[in-house]
């Protein structure tokens, strides 16, 4: 789970860059504003990576995932690409858990 999970994460940190970049040029929020959020954003998507396999790193995923979409009050285009990457979060949950679990029969 951990590999599909954390290459999904490394995906939305280049999306969430560039979608600062884009906001940037398509809002009058502050460039300072911008980047202060989306340099969370992205440093918090990083971190992911390694919280995977302790307790609460899938939901602090999917709260990830939530603000991805929410981020499309700032750039609409964000309401489906947050979408396509939950729908990818909900992917490699599910088929990453079924892989773990295929491993550790194949283990025993």
């Amino acid at each position: 789970m951990r590999t599909l999970c954390a290459g999904t994460l490394i995906g939305e940190f280049f999306v969430i860059g560039f979608a600062g970049l884009v906001a940037m040029q398509l809002t009058d929020i502050p460039t300072a504003t911008i980047w202060t959020v989306s340099g969370i954003a992205m440093l918090f998507s990083l971190l992911l990576c390694g919280m995977l396999t302790r307790p609460g790193g899938v939901q602090l995923g999917w709260a990830l995932q939530i603000a991805l979409i929410a981020s499309g009050f700032v750039i609409p285009t964000m309401f489906f690409l947050g979408a396509v990457f939950a729908a990818l979060w909900w992917a490699s949950v599910h088929f990453g858990r079924k892989v773990d679990a295929a491993k550790a029969a194949a283990a025993t």
